[in-house]
């Protein structure tokens, strides 16, 4: 049967603000004026923002926040990726620093209202891959048990590619599922996050992707990437727009994804979660081009289920 239903009555539209607004990846930038322009915008009804250095800032964009009725969740991600930190290094100084870093980002997400924190594991080596996974589990559980003390408030981990750009941990389906079933088994807080943008620089379908794991995902994210052109700036997990040159994900990528989110229960009108815009400007694209990009490639390929 055909939905004739907005999308938004199955799922909260959002956008990840310091993707499209690059600028601000690193917790400084033009924050209040990039997340007015999200927040004035009624087709969204999340945000997912990441930190905020100055607290004065994060004050401001806060009341911006709570005027909005948006929903809010909070990307520990660049705290990572922008430092360098790994959560499953096997320097176990290293490690808890990292993970030292993710608490610190849980406190922030509190103090902006979010109702999720999201992270990635890091790099690792095949030869110590068992015991960079055990150092994963490991700090999970110790964010997973710190954000339990805070109150109310989901952990995702978001799968990533494991052999062409972030070579993350999580990585393949298969070991997604077996880390998101022991960290479920003692943590109700937890589950995965799920990326239109990561699957073929996984080499994975939506279906064999999701599929497995459908009991754990908790968060998606709709984008494309580019894996054509090693020498182009958009190759990699770089979130080009839709449609991007060589890329790989348009409307028809878009609409398979949405198939198997609404087969897997994601997409619930009793249950409206996160499904969020990861898209970037490549070199001087306008971010809000981007975006408008975005929201009509959503239009499109919901209006073809």
């Amino acid at each position: 049967m055909k939905i004739t239903e907005s999308i938004h009555k199955y799922a909260k539209v959002g956008l990840v603000h310091f993707m499209a607004y690059p600028s601000t990846i690193k917790g400084e930038g033009p924050f209040e004026e990039t997340i007015r322009k999200i927040a004035v915008d009624d087709y969204f009804d999340a945000i997912e923002i990441s930190w905020i250095k100055d607290a004065a800032t994060r004050s401001r964009v806060k009341r911006i926040l709570d005027s909005s009725h948006l929903s809010v969740a909070y990307g520990g991600q660049p705290r990572l990726l922008t430092t360098g930190q790994n959560i499953n290094d096997l320097d176990q100084s290293k490690r808890l620093e990292a993970v030292a870093n993710l608490k610190d980002g849980i406190d922030e997400a509190y103090e902006m209202g979010a109702v999720g924190f999201a992270f990635l594991s890091g790099r690792y080596t095949e030869e110590k891959k068992e015991e960079a996974y055990q150092a994963l589990v490991a700090s999970t559980k110790e964010i997973c048990a710190y954000a339990a003390t805070r109150g109310d408030m989901k952990i995702a981990h978001e799968v990533f590619d494991y052999d062409i750009d972030k070579c993350s941990l999580i990585g393949p389906v298969d070991l997604a599922k077996r880390y998101a079933e022991e960290v479920t088994a003692e943590f109700d807080n937890f589950g995965l996050m799920v990326d239109l943008s990561h699957l073929p620089i996984m080499h994975e379908t939506p279906r064999q992707s999701l599929i497995p794991v459908k009991d754990y995902v908790i968060h998606a994210h709709m984008g494309n990437c580019m894996m054509q052109d090693k020498n182009d700036p958009a190759y990699g997990d770089a979130h080009p727009r839709f449609g991007y040159p060589g890329g790989e994900n348009d409307v028809p990528e878009l609409v398979e994804y949405l198939k198997v989110l609404l087969e897997i229960g994601y997409l619930d009108p009793d249950n409206r979660r996160f499904l969020s815009f990861e898209v970037k400007p490549v070199g001087d694209e306008d971010p809000d081009l981007v975006v408008a990009n975005a929201k009509r490639v959503l239009n499109l390929a919901w209006a073809q289920l």
